[in-house]
């Protein structure tokens, strides 16, 4: 009797599959536990052996497509055994329809070879184990396979089960079953309180209402979507900005004057902010692998850092973007900063000025806050948080001392920067901004 050769579920989330490569070729003779093919997973690349000695015939799971775990990919027959006879069923659900049978005999295109080898090939290319008879019966009642429960082995759909069924109205019709579905799922997602349940909590008179505008309704709507749609994961650590701090000095001290319409001003004037945009860029130029973003087909992998810059502006958040900022000096990101915090606050910025880029910073040290984790801004899989400097104590060589220490939040978008990467990448910012000197060359 031929054995089913399916896509095992090798990952705890795992719903699906792809076969990278098959390790033998159809006709070939194997042994137990011999390699058949190699799994993708977000993980590794796992190797399936055979589960029997035989002949590899029927490989139906392609490479490089998504398979559901559990769909039968090939067959392992037995020397000598007719290829049409081998996968209409296991030994047990025959006996377990042999009743039935017998009391209405199955029509002679059920018992015959050749009508059983096009069903055995449909039920390993559909997802839904069962026999030849159930499989018509569902569909001549109009039943959908997915939604019927399997009694025979390895949950083989079968006779009874189709009948069952039909009784109790327990399978949806298949030209209604999607539909439905989509229904329940919806009725079952997690609904926002409406407007009028929101107000009846709160006495009248006792607020006003002051409507959305566009940009808080747009605001709101990306927060909705970043949430429900990236797995956030967050990595946080303290990085000493003492040197940091007095090399700023340093540098905003030697800034050269340049005349205005109001006399003489500085070139130039530094801001921790401007220094941590270099530092994040700098960091993503060190692990490239950083340096993505997610879509479902591919990684998208950018050769530059476009640091976006959130800028509180009346009535919401906007995120300027500094472009090459891994490529441009402090000075010149400084400078370019202040003209797009100032832009953006009147609001006469260019649609390509705060769209795209590739991570973004968000500061909130200048209010005070110590520590925060922000919300990824989509396409990005990275967004910086930094909270303010302040003096703590630290222990170096055994001794307690005193350091301005700012602490910083990594966010990322699991899919595409898990935590070793976001690790090295957060390890990387914290080397340059500790050792702000490799900002200037």
């Amino acid at each position: 009797m031929a054995v089913e050769v399916i896509l095992p579920k090798v990952d705890m989330d795992m719903s699906t599959g792809r076969i990278s490569s098959w390790l033998v070729e159809e006709g070939a003779t194997v042994k137990k536990g011999d390699l058949l093919f190699e799994i993708e997973t977000d993980k590794a690349a796992m190797e399936i052996d055979s589960p029997a000695a035989g002949i590899v015939r029927n490989i139906t799971g392609k490479e490089g497509v998504d398979i559901p775990v559990g769909q039968v990919v090939a067959w392992i027959y037995e020397e000598g055994e007719a290829v049409a006879d081998a996968p209409v069923s296991a030994p047990a659900e025959a006996a377990a329809e042999a009743p039935a049978k017998a009391e209405a005999p199955a029509p002679v295109e059920d018992a015959a070879p050749v009508a059983a080898a096009p069903a055995a090939t449909a039920e390993a290319s559909s997802g839904v184990r069962a026999s030849p008879l159930a499989r018509r019966l569902a569909k001549e009642a109009g039943l959908d396979l997915s939604a019927i429960a399997g009694s025979g082995p390895k949950g083989r759909i079968v006779k009874a089960d189709v009948e069952a069924a039909g009784k109790d109205g327990g399978a949806k019709a298949a030209a209604a079953a999607a539909p439905a579905e989509a229904a329940s799922a919806a009725a079952s997602a997690p609904q926002a309180m409406s407007d009028d349940q929101v107000l009846k909590l709160f006495e009248e008179g006792s607020y006003e209402l002051i409507p959305h505008d566009s940009m808080r309704k747009t605001i709101a709507r990306r927060l909705v979507e970043a949430k429900s749609t990236i797995p956030h994961f967050y990595l946080t650590l303290d990085c000493e900005i003492d040197a940091l701090l007095a090399l700023r000095k340093q540098l905003n001290d030697a800034a050269p004057k340049v005349k205005t319409g109001d006399g003489e001003k500085p070139a130039y004037k530094l801001s921790v902010n401007d220094m941590v945009i270099k530092a994040h860029a700098k960091a993503l130029a060190m692990v490239p692998d950083a340096n993505v973003s997610w879509t479902e087909n591919a990684m998208v992998k950018h050769k530059n850092a476009d640091v976006g810059v959130a800028v509180s502006i009346p009535g919401g958040l906007i995120t300027p973007i500094v472009r090459r900022a891994d490529e441009k000096t402090l000075s010149a990101i400084s400078n370019e900063m202040k003209d797009l915090a100032a832009r953006a606050r009147s609001r006469k910025l260019k649609t390509e000025e705060f769209q795209g880029g590739n991570t973004a910073v968000s500061n909130l040290g200048m209010f005070g806050i110590k520590d925060f984790a922000a919300v990824i801004n989509p396409p990005h899989a990275t967004i910086l948080a930094v909270g303010a400097g302040e003096q703590r104590a630290v222990v170096k060589d055994g001794e307690v001392k005193v350091a301005t220490v700012m602490s910083v939040t990594l966010s990322t978008d699991h899919r595409a920067v898990d935590g070793a990467l976001g690790a090295e990448l957060l390890a990387a910012f914290k080397q340059v901004i500790e050792n702000p000197m490799a900002m200037l060359v």
